[in-house]
């Protein structure tokens, strides 16, 4: 598959003498397993072996991956660009080595091009087939499912894919590469204030800077200031399947709640459809690792987290679409419809809620022309590499902005943690505290708050000031993570549920308090744990009033919700199919902004 081992600069070695080679780096990942001759018999049980000619396409960039290759002699050629004045050589797999990254699995268009290099056999499966076997083999699913996790984050580590080309001064183009790095889509920002490539790509193109920001891909594709939309199309991300059937549950929003909830349902038989307005995983799938995720003694990143609850998900036949903005709930003939920014309709007989809360953004003089480029929301692996072994800022005092600053650590020569209070044991997990104490380039400062930042083309620095004291220092920074109070999404639902005085959903007991009691009453019961004050609408996760914010509680409620969820759906059949109740607004001293 895709991803170059090698350092920049050096000869592509071929996979057949990979381990002797002194220049590779260490296949951290598990991206690279070569098969045993166990698995590959388990295998050929199922596929056909086929010859292969050199010259021969396995895989063509932009075009979706339906068959699964096992190369049994001869070589396969990763590449990049293939046929294109930039072509450029990723790998070359031997003997026991599969082809194949996430795109694999979850039908999207192929990064690269697999070619025969040297004539022999390859082992083939229909998608089908590779599905039904890693299901029963566990131990074949897993280092399939681990080797394409780890293919797709050395892709985008090598900014492979597609280009985007902008302003880092645009709105636009921060919104592009945002989609992007959180979609996990292997892709490269080239600047158009900065980069020489973007001048001579735009005369290539025939086209001027006020058209910017432009994606490109395989030198044959151009897109002019695309929509999310039209970026997740052209990737093969999935949308919203055609016509409006009444399906079981929709669920809007797809972090670790949503997910977890959608695992859940469609593993029980309901028919779910999954709705995101940017990027599957949510606040989790930005967090560089996560430590106390149970079942991961080792830890796990928020992507690989959730490129797995994704996978999951579609093996038990839910549906995912993104970007896919909800804009109104609101009910009909006793069903839900949830009508969309593009005017898209989803009607279903519940919903759960799992929109989460998004991180304030930052709100000192001169933070704004930085947004997107030395001031950001997340670190991943991609924002880290922006920064290489820059001195960057955190502020924060919770666990994402702990798990921030110990992996960006990994690359940067200094990491500020800067905390507004006077402690981290408030709102910080033991363990990272620890770690943050003892690590070497984390410097830990109280009482400290951001009061400008100030740069050139890139932020230079930010200026602090101690709250106890007043004094104010610059510290002299490339790049600032921000990891501070969130904001619950549920502007779109002010007129339809009961919210709390912060925005967040009301559920429970409390959310009946805040109803008018004719509507339980005409129930014939009590608002169920995790239900709204609009009957058979469910609330999970950070969006949820009086939630515990953290990922394991999130996957908890999520999965609880589909319990709740079969006991509405069995009062509905037990009165006739429909909710007997009017559709009634909730007291109005609910609906505080």
């Amino acid at each position: 598959m895709s991803g170059d081992e090698t350092q920049p600069g050096a000869p592509v070695p071929d996979d057949a003498e990979a381990e002797s080679v002194p220049f590779e780096t260490p296949d951290i990942y598990g991206a690279y397993p070569r098969l045993s001759e166990d698995q590959t018999a388990r295998l050929a049980q199922h596929g056909r072996r086929r010859a292969a000619e050199a010259g021969d396409v396995l895989i063509r960039e932009g075009e979706r991956c339906e068959m699964f290759y096992v190369v049994l002699s001869g070589s396969v050629a990763i590449v990049e660009g293939y046929g294109t004045p930039g072509e450029r050589l990723l790998r070359v797999h031997g003997p026991g080595r599969f082809i194949g990254e996430l795109g694999l699995l979850n039908e999207q268009v192929a990064f690269y091009t697999a070619v025969v290099r040297d004539p022999g056999d390859v082992l083939t499966l229909t998608m089908d087939q590779l599905r039904d076997l890693v299901t029963r083999d566990s131990v074949l699913g897993d280092v399939v499912l681990r080797a394409c996790l780890g293919r797709r984050a050395l892709l985008v580590g090598q900014g492979a894919g597609f280009r985007i080309i902008g302003s880092r001064y645009s709105p636009d183009t921060r919104r592009l590469r945002e989609f992007a790095t959180r979609n996990r889509l292997p892709h490269r920002w080239i600047d158009l204030e900065t980069d020489g490539e973007a001048e001579a790509l735009l005369r290539r193109f025939a086209v001027g800077p006020e058209q910017t920001p432009l994606v490109i891909w395989r030198d044959t594709t151009l897109l002019r200031n695309p929509s999310n939309a039209e970026l997740a199309r052209l990737i093969g991300l999935p949308p919203l399947r055609s016509g409006n059937g009444r399906g079981d549950l929709l669920i809007v929003g797809s972090g670790p709640a949503g997910l977890a909830a959608a695992v859940n349902a469609a593993s029980e038989g309901l028919d779910t459809t999954v709705v995101e307005a940017l990027a599957t995983g949510g606040q989790a799938g930005t967090s560089s690792r996560i430590d106390n995720c149970f079942g991961f003694p080792s830890g796990i990143s928020g992507a690989e987290l959730t490129d797995r609850a994704v996978l999951q998900a579609g093996k038990f036949g839910a549906r995912i679409s993104v970007p896919t903005e909800a804009a109104r709930l609101e009910r009909r003939d006793g069903y839900f419809t949830v009508r969309f920014a593009d005017d898209s309709e989803v009607t279903a007989r519940t919903v759960v809620l799992a929109t989460g809360a998004r991180y304030r953004r930052l709100q000192v003089p001169g933070a704004e022309p930085f947004e997107g480029s030395s001031i950001h929301y997340s670190a991943t692996l991609y924002e880290a590499q922006q920064c290489g072994s820059d001195p960057v800022a955190v502020v924060g005092g919770g666990n994402s902005a702990g798990q921030a600053a110990l992996f960006l650590a990994g690359y940067a020569s200094q990491v500020y943690l800067l905390v507004r209070g006077p402690s981290l044991e408030a709102h910080m997990s033991r363990y990272l505290i620890d770690q943050i104490e003892r690590h070497p380039r984390v410097r830990m400062l109280l009482h400290t708050e951001v009061s400008e930042a100030s740069g050139g083309k890139t932020l230079d620095a930010v200026t602090v000031v101690d709250r106890r004291t007043g004094e104010h220092r610059d510290l002299a920074v490339r790049a600032l993570f921000v990891f501070t109070g969130a904001d619950p999404r549920t502007a779109w639902l002010s007129d339809a549920l009961a919210l709390d005085a912060r925005g967040y959903v009301l559920t429970g007991a409390e959310a009946q308090a805040c109803s008018v009691p004719e509507l339980w009453q005409s129930q014939g019961r009590d608002c169920l744990t995790l239900e709204t004050s609009l009957p058979g609408v469910f609330a999970v996760g950070d969006v949820r009033s009086g939630s515990v914010k953290r990922v394991a509680s999130a996957v908890g409620e999520g999965a609880m919700s589909i319990h709740f969820v079969h006991r509405y759906l069995g009062y509905t059949a037990a009165s006739g199919g429909t909710d007997r109740s009017p559709h009634t607004r909730p007291k109005e001293s609910a609906w505080l902004a």
